[in-house]
């Protein structure tokens, strides 16, 4: 069985707090770090554009911290749920991509991930690995899971429901297609944005009905993006990417409004906390 480093005390207060939203159950979470036990760290990503963004590297930090103790990454590339769009926090259904461009948009976060993560203790898993092979049957069985009532507990579904707006029926696929990936790579910690925590709990569900333990989620906050309004995002345009050219970079981070500079400090540094509060 591979091994991991056991954190010191200080080092577990920081992997737990700074820049972290929620851990579910923390209790079991902490547990299985201090167990020595190398662990599977899975975080998905669309490629539903070109480019990374800094909001994306939130995650991806927290998931170098635990590679340095001997811990393995689990990079799901979401080839499928890319072209259904993920509903998270959306208003309305987001337009669905074609398989090229799906594909094209991975070539970029494949060289963009290792800016941050440790290529050496990464694997990198598509999709389509396991879902290339299902059938009609297959996702019939994987929809009989869960209940459209259990499918409407997420807000951003409940408030287009009250809104009388619609909501596609491969929407209500996604929650489910993502769950299944931590079955498929058999995850012991789902990593995710604070709008992914319906989707994360899925994970765990599904786990245990395929006999697997369930996975820990681990949330981190959204940064919210230049314009100091809304999540950073592609779609909305007030994002930093991780590709961006130096002098781009610097310009758009001259831009935040000054209350977000330490939310910026906090989730993308590693400068002290009391230097930060200062």
């Amino acid at each position: 069985m591979p091994e991991a480093r056991i954190p010191s005390a200080a080092e577990l207060d920081w992997l737990t707090r700074r820049a972290v939203a929620e851990i579910i159950p923390h209790d079991d979470f902490v547990k299985a770090i201090k167990s020595g036990k190398a662990l599977r760290l899975k975080m998905g990503f669309d490629p539903s554009a070109p480019d990374l963004t800094i909001g994306h590297a939130v995650g991806l930090r927290k998931l170098r911290q635990l590679q340095e103790l001997g811990h393995t990454v689990v990079i799901i590339v979401g080839d499928w749920t890319a072209q259904i769009g993920d509903p998270s926090g959306q208003s309305k259904t987001r337009p669905m991509l074609t398989a090229e461009q799906v594909n094209a948009n991975a070539e970029t976060y494949l060289r963009q991930f290792f800016k941050i993560v440790d290529r050496e203790r990464t694997e990198v898993r598509r999709q389509s690995e396991w879902f290339g092979d299902f059938g009609l049957a297959e996702v019939v069985r994987l929809a009989a899971k869960f209940t459209v009532a259990q499918i409407r507990e997420r807000a951003d579904f409940a408030e287009r429901y009250q809104r009388q707006q619609p909501i596609g029926v491969h929407e209500l696929l996604y929650p489910l297609l993502q769950g299944y990936d931590s079955v498929a790579v058999e995850a012991d910690v789902e990593f995710g944005g604070t709008d992914q925590k319906f989707n994360l709990l899925v994970g765990r569900e599904l786990q245990v009905a395929a006999g697997q333990k369930a996975q820990s989620v681990f949330t981190v906050p959204l940064l919210v993006g230049t314009d100091g309004e809304v999540k950073m995002g592609k779609s909305v345009g007030n994002y930093v990417a991780v590709d961006d050219a130096p002098n781009e970079m610097y310009g758009k981070l001259m831009s935040i409004p000054d209350h977000l500079i330490g939310d910026y400090f906090e989730y993308l540094t590693d400068v002290p906390d009391k230097d930060v509060a200062a």
